[in-house]
């Protein structure tokens, strides 16, 4: 199960003073990659075995979110949650991206939608793919094992048998240890356990269940694993009742790595959802 990526670049651009890496490769409508947000997670981590395939059809766009991967690692303690959109937003506007696809995993896929529920979202988004994000977040016994992660291989490894449901990579040295590494990135873990800290007056993450979906205007797609372990079962079909003309996938025996479980599955989803008309 080793990545090819053999149609992407990694390149680098400084946005307002922060230094931002980014994989970029292929021609065609641009497809834009929001990575997932867990300790070690970056634009590689997390597309590492879909982005050759999607390259193929789109000018593929995968930026590390600010704080994350090989990107500078600030933190905004003020409303970090705008900073890494806003980062977004000039990131694009440097490349002079304007409407594009976009397609997201797991924290990527939940500001995504988010941020398309907005009256009026800075991206210019013309359709969505979500991988295991929005709705309803539990504050459940493996989403605090996530949370408590305390940067030894043995914990990464905890992590990737709990995320992942594909055996192969449970016993991937490799898979592990890349993983791990960019755990150990000066301030990355940092910057990850920040967007953890709760102020007492400030609700639970799992507060509240209706997320305003129903503003969503771009055509969207819904992926989700039947069993992943970081959502409530069944908690996509209330995102795809509240998302006006949205469809909902739910992929059996994937988890909540869904685009890894079953790559070639999810890739083809994705293309044929953004190239029909």
């Amino acid at each position: 199960m080793q990545p090819i990526m053999k149609n992407v670049t990694s390149k680098y651009v400084m946005v307002d003073g922060v230094k931002t890496h980014y994989l970029e490769g292929g021609d065609g409508p641009p497809l834009v990659l929001l990575h997932s947000g867990e300790f070690g997670a970056s634009a590689e981590l997390t597309w590492e075995y879909n982005i050759d395939a999607l390259a193929e059809h789109f000018r593929v766009i995968a930026p590390d979110w600010l704080g994350y991967g090989k990107t500078d690692k600030l933190f905004d303690f003020g409303n970090m949650l705008y900073a890494r959109i806003h980062h977004i937003t000039r990131f694009l506007e440097t490349l002079c991206i304007g409407k594009a696809h976009f397609m997201g995993n797991s924290m990527g896929a939940t500001v995504l939608l988010g941020h398309a529920a907005e009256e009026s979202p800075e991206w210019d988004i013309d359709r969505i793919v979500s991988v295991s994000g929005g709705g309803h977040i539990p504050e459940n016994e493996f989403r605090q094992m996530l949370n408590d992660y305390d940067g030894s291989r043995e914990h990464m490894a905890l992590i990737i048998r709990s995320v992942y449901m594909r055996e192969e990579v449970h016993h991937d040295d490799d898979f592990i240890d890349r993983r791990h590494q960019s755990s150990l990135e000066p301030g990355a873990w940092e910057c990850t356990a920040a967007a953890r800290f709760r102020s007492p007056f400030t609700p639970p993450r799992g507060f509240g269940r209706s997320k305003g979906y129903q503003s969503i205007k771009a055509k969207t797609l819904l992926i989700a694993g039947e069993k992943d372990n970081l959502r409530e079962p069944g908690y996509a079909e209330p995102i795809h009742e509240e998302i006006p003309d949205s469809k909902l996938v739910v992929l059996k025996g994937a988890g909540h790595a869904a685009h890894v479980d079953q790559p070639e599955v999810v890739s083809k989803l994705a293309i044929d959802f953004l190239t029909a008309d």
